[in-house]
C-alpha cells in the first residue's frame, strides 16, 4: 500500500515511515484493505493531514478511531459525509457548541470547514474494519499519531489540545502545558457527555485563547 501524505507532513514527521513498525503497519493495512470493508476508504486515511497544513494547526482534535459503519469514516475525527445522519457523538458535539456559542445546529456533519481553519481532526486510529470498532488499534497506529502530537507540540506553541476521554487524554504527554491550552473533558458519547461534556464551553474557551495569542479565532 503506497502511503500518500501532503509534503508538509512528510517532511515534519521525517523518518517516521521509515521505522519497522510502520512498515508492518502498512503492510497489515493494506492486506485488511484486500481481504475486508475498511474504513476509511484507502485515499481518505490521511485525508486530516490533506486538509490541514502543520504550520497552520491552531486546534487538535482527537478522536479514538474511524466510525465502522457504512459511509460514516472521511478521514477526518469525528466528521462524516454530508448526505449521512449524524452520529451520536458529534451530535453531542453540536448541541454544546449551540449552547456554549449561541449557534445554531448545523444539517451536515461534514467537518471540512473546521479543518480548512487550522483544526487537525486526528483519530489515534487510522483505519477501522466494518462493524468492527477498535480492530485496527494496538497495530501501530498509536505510535504513528504519538508522533504527529508530538511533532506537532514541538514546531508549533499556542494551540489548542481538545482532549475528550481518557483516551485522547493519554496525548497530552506529549505537549507542553505552559506553551499550549489543553482542554480536557469526558467524551461526547451519550455514555459520558452528562458527566462533564456538556458545559464544558471548550470552544468558546478555545477561541479566546486563540485570541490571547493573536490568531484568528474558529468559526464553529
Amino acid at each position: 500500500m503506497e502511503v500518500e501524505i501532503a509534503k508538509e507532513w512528510r517532511d515534519l514527521l521525517g523518518d517516521e515511515f521509515e521505522r519497522e513498525y510502520f512498515k508492518e503497519l502498512i503492510d497489515f493495512v493494506g492486506l485488511e484493505y484486500s481481504q475486508y470493508t475498511i474504513y476509511p476508504k484507502e485515499s481518505n486515511i490521511f485525508r486530516a493531514f490533506d486538509k490541514c497544513s502543520p504550520q497552520d494547526v491552531k486546534v487538535v482534535i482527537i478522536g479514538q478511531d474511524p466510525y465502522h459503519g457504512e459511509g460514516q469514516a472521511n478521514g477526518l475525527s469525528f466528521s462524516v459525509a454530508e448526505d449521512i445522519p449524524l452520529p451520536p457523538s458529534l451530535r453531542n458535539i453540536f448541541k454544546e457548541i449551540n449552547s456554549d456559542l449561541n449557534t445554531p445546529i448545523p444539517s451536515t456533519g461534514e467537518l471540512d470547514r473546521w479543518a480548512e481553519q487550522g483544526v487537525l481532526l486526528l483519530n489515534s486510529v487510522l483505519t477501522v474494519r466494518q462493524n468492527s470498532a477498535g480492530s485496527h488499534a494496538k497495530k501501530g497506529w498509536e505510535i504513528f499519531t504519538d508522533s504527529v502530537v508530538r511533532r506537532v507540540a514541538e514546531h508549533n506553541n499556542g494551540v489548542v489540545y481538545m482532549l475528550w476521554g481518557a483516551y485522547a487524554q493519554k496525548k497530552a504527554a506529549f505537549v507542553d502545558a505552559e506553551a499550549n491550552c489543553i482542554l480536557k473533558s469526558v467524551h461526547p458519547s451519550p455514555l459520558s457527555s452528562y458527566r462533564g461534556f456538556f458545559g464544558c464551553k471548550h470552544f468558546s474557551k478555545a477561541n479566546e485563547y486563540l485570541q490571547s495569542m493573536g490568531k484568528l479565532p474558529i468559526i464553529w
